[in-house]
């Protein structure tokens, strides 16, 4: 039996040999990453620089592309390592960290898309006094509320596992996760678990919540509207469901596979589907947003016109 700080390093074992086909599994993942990178940085830039679009609804959108960078970089650098290495291996404090960013990441990504609901919800419902109900000073305490709690609340996950003392230190998965780590304790993880369900419930449940009652305020307004305000819902709210939907498939899957047997599933697949919640919401959700959004998708163009004119 051995305790964490005698836990020097994990095991990931979800990785297999691909021979040849590693090299071209970098250039897959490096290619995602740089796409990432690109569409996340552009959106980030033209929110900033467009003062037509220092509203309420592209400060969230701009608050969601921070994150996905963030939980980008929190993954893929490391993936890109470990699949050029042959020893699928990482130190016990930078797995730690790992677990750190993915849930971060992953719990500010839901809560800012239910702000976000709210917002919508807001703007479609109360047309006339939105500019009241939405200011800037609540928008800028929605935002800095979401990632200063979150924030804080992850670090308390943090100091319930790592003093964890571990009998093991084989993870089945290609990155670090927090439920991994926690079933190899030798002893009883009762504190973990409960804290590990009343957050989870709170980060889920609240979001959840609040996205579902806005969009059922939403759906009765646009039956009973006009057809100018169901146009308005549909422009605004379709690429914010599909990111909400996108989200959330790959989010269900990450929790199912975490919590129940998933032996049954081919590897590969379970490897996709784990990567899922990290890769393609930040990959599309720039591109959904910067193609339906006619103000994005005009000062996007504008942008790069004006870049290829330096050169």
């Amino acid at each position: 039996m051995m305790n964490s700080t005698q836990v020097s390093y994990f095991i990931l074992a979800a990785y297999f040999d691909t021979g040849g086909f590693k090299y071209l599994c970098f250039m897959v993942i490096l290619s995602l990453y740089v796409f990432i990178l690109f569409g996340n940085v552009l959106l980030i830039v033209v929110i900033c620089m467009n003062r037509s679009l220092h509203e309420p609804m592209y400060l969230f959108l701009c608050s969601l592309f921070v994150n996905e960078l963030f939980g980008s970089t929190g993954l893929f650098p490391f993936l890109l390592v470990q699949i050029l290495s042959d020893i699928h291996t990482v130190s016990a404090p930078f797995c730690f960290l790992q677990i750190y960013c993915v849930y971060t990441y992953g719990t500010i990504e839901l809560v800012n898309l239910a702000v976000m609901s709210y917002d919508r919800y807001l703007a479609i419902c109360y047309p006339l006094q939105y500019n009241t109900l939405m200011t800037y000073r609540k928008v800028a305490t929605l935002i800095s509320l979401t990632w200063l709690f979150l924030v804080l609340e992850n670090v308390c996950t943090l100091i319930l596992i790592v003093p964890l003392q571990l009998c093991g230190n084989v993870i089945n998965k290609v990155y670090c996760d927090n439920y991994s780590v926690v079933k190899l304790a030798c002893y009883d993880t009762t504190v973990n678990n409960v804290y590990g369900l009343v957050v989870s419930a709170f980060v889920i449940f609240c979001p959840l919540t609040l996205i579902i009652y806005s969009y059922v305020r939403i759906l009765r307004v646009c039956f009973s509207g006009s057809k100018q305000t169901r146009q308005k819902a549909v422009s605004t709210c379709t690429p914010h469901l599909a990111s909400l939907l996108n989200f959330s498939f790959g989010a269900s899957f990450e929790i199912l596979q975490s919590r129940f047997n998933m032996n049954g599933v081919p590897n590969i697949l379970r490897i996709f589907l784990s990567l899922y919640f990290l890769t393609c919401p930040p990959l599309f959700n720039p591109l959904m947003y910067g193609l339906n959004l006619s103000k994005i998708r005009v000062s996007c163009k504008n942008l790069i016109s004006n870049m290829s004119s330096w050169y």
